[in-house]
């Protein structure tokens, strides 16, 4: 399908401003500095019951952890708990960069969202980011009661290496025997060091994220790591008595064959699997919905899911 004239300009812009990584831009730390020096564009937060920021303690021997604890405006008074993973390539965004996409997601779910800022290669190369978000699911999972949550119904969310983050916590929360993890939403997730997918070559210019930029964030990330575990690489992964998953999509997405191969991969052990492809769209497009309705729909859609799956529990 191709894209609409709005969602192109909008791909033409984002891409414009964003640094050239992996070519012109090489430090991870100069990448943070252009990013930041944008100017802010204007945002009116979401209101939110409550929004608290705490920090956790990181895995046995290292750095505590900063969370965002993301209130809606519900009525009951315990309410389901989505751990959250946010995107960026395991080197750049933060907590503020997803600040009023968890607003959204507590919103419209229905659930309290724990948002966690994990440690960024390549100063923490793996594993050190898969540990923290293990570290942070078993943390909500034992303290969640004191802020208004419901360990019972648990679930993880991330999108892009977010959506890494979150599927790994899944398996180490499995093969840990927990905690017990309901659901988990995987937004365009980067799954494959080796960037095997025709979706690489059909996309690999020109839609925002590049191929480039992508093989850069693995080369932070993992080093010299061997890529096959499946604590790097999710698609390496058995997929036995992992939780429902709802995979997103997008058809001008390098992401897009991997997220897809993870959906099969899940349904091929029987574990409840809605895969969801984006026609027209491109990666970290959810993201954007204050300025592209095909985000709204797709927020909305994802977010229904969630509230739907939390509330089986």
């Amino acid at each position: 399908m191709p894209m609409t004239p709005r969602t192109r300009a909008l791909v033409d812009a984002a891409a414009a401003a964003f640094p050239a990584l992996g070519t012109e831009v090489l430090d991870a730390g100069q990448a943070r500095r252009m990013l930041a020096a944008r100017p802010p564009l204007p945002i009116y937060p979401i209101p939110l019951a409550a929004v608290e920021n705490r920090v956790i303690p990181g895995p046995r021997g290292a750095p505590d952890i900063p969370v965002r604890i993301y209130r809606p405006i519900e009525t009951e008074d315990t309410l389901p708990v989505v751990m959250f993973c946010h995107g960026g390539g395991f080197v750049i965004c933060d907590l503020d960069t997803h600040d009023q996409f968890c607003r959204l997601m507590a919103n419209e779910s229905g659930a309290l969202v724990v948002s966690v800022d994990y440690r960024r290669a390549p100063e923490h190369r793996f594993p050190a980011a898969a540990h923290d978000a293990y570290a942070a699911l078993v943390w909500i999972a034992a303290h969640a009661p004191e802020f208004g949550g419901d360990p019972a119904r648990l679930a993880v969310a991330g999108d892009s290496a977010g959506g890494n983050l979150a599927a790994v916590a899944a398996i180490q929360a499995r093969d840990n025997h927990g905690p017990a993890v309901a659901f988990q939403l995987l937004l365009y997730p980067f799954l494959d060091p080796s960037r095997s997918g025709d979706s690489y070559r059909q996309n690999a210019h020109g839609y925002f994220v590049t191929e480039d930029h992508l093989r850069w964030y693995w080369e932070q990330y993992l080093g010299s790591t061997d890529a096959a575990s499946p604590y790097a690489s999710p698609l390496h992964a058995d997929p036995a008595g992992l939780p429902p998953a709802y995979i997103v999509t997008a058809e001008y997405d390098p992401l897009r064959d991997e997220g897809e191969a993870y959906a099969h991969l899940l349904a091929s052990a029987d574990v409840p699997t809605e895969i969801h492809r984006y026609e027209g769209m491109f990666h970290g497009f959810m993201t954007m919905f204050e300025h592209l309705p095909e985000a709204e729909d797709a927020n909305t859609a994802a977010f229904a899911a969630l509230r739907t799956a939390l509330e089986r529990t």
